[in-house]
């Protein structure tokens, strides 16, 4: 929790009682079942199982951009679970809050370009007719401002001081509405692949 300091109007690190399991694992749920989803949609082996938890894919784009960002997943609940410990001191939050919370940051601009690349077979594309192209802008683009929180939510080590606590209260806030935009898109997209297409059928002969 971020508290201004009496007198100063310095942001410092206070941490939050009574964390929920249940708030610190929904991240990285949501996280496996996209890594699951790329998993599924992969070449299957002659032989294998259809259902297969981890596997190593280094050649397709898709599985490295759900690999990582699995990873940053667990770096957040890492950042968000010791966050919530109530005898954390201000200055333990600095290599057990803040630095997880900017691994995590950086795999997901990691993730999120990947994503990119592959949606748009480069880095650099113009379709605002795709539904998957607007879902991974958004999903950069709520990358780039979580990763603006991370470095304006530097905590010192030594005084237990934020950096800029309204602008990283910002930028979660903004990488936030990003990704809930990016997940609202995903119905249209599902639904867009099963609408059967619309023919005109062919003039009989007189």
């Amino acid at each position: 929790m971020l508290r201004n300091t009496p007198g100063t109007g310095a942001a410092s690190y206070q941490p939050t009682p009574n964390p929920s399991p249940l708030v610190v694992s929904r991240p990285s749920a949501a996280g496996f079942l996209t890594y699951r989803e790329a998993v599924e949609a992969g070449p299957q082996p002659p032989g294998t199982a259809r259902r297969r938890f981890f596997v190593y894919q280094p050649g397709r784009i898709d599985w490295w951009a759900t690999a990582v960002q699995q990873a940053g997943t667990v770096f957040f609940n890492v950042s968000t679970g010791v966050a919530l410990s109530a005898d954390l001191s201000a200055q333990a939050a600095h290599p057990h809050v803040w630095r997880p919370d900017a691994f995590g940051s950086v795999a997901f601009l990691v993730a999120s370009a990947l994503a990119w690349f592959e949606a748009c077979h480069g880095w650099a594309a113009w379709r605002p007719r795709s539904w998957s192209w607007w879902i991974t802008l958004l999903n950069l683009t709520g990358s780039v401002a979580f990763g603006v929180s991370a470095v304006a939510g530097y905590i010192s080590p030594d005084t237990g001081q934020l950096h800029n606590a309204e602008l990283s209260n910002l930028g979660t806030f903004i990488g936030a509405l990003c990704f809930l935009a990016g997940a609202l898109l995903l119905m249209p997209e599902r639904t867009e692949d099963t609408i059967p297409a619309v023919t005109t059928p062919a003039p009989s002969g007189t």
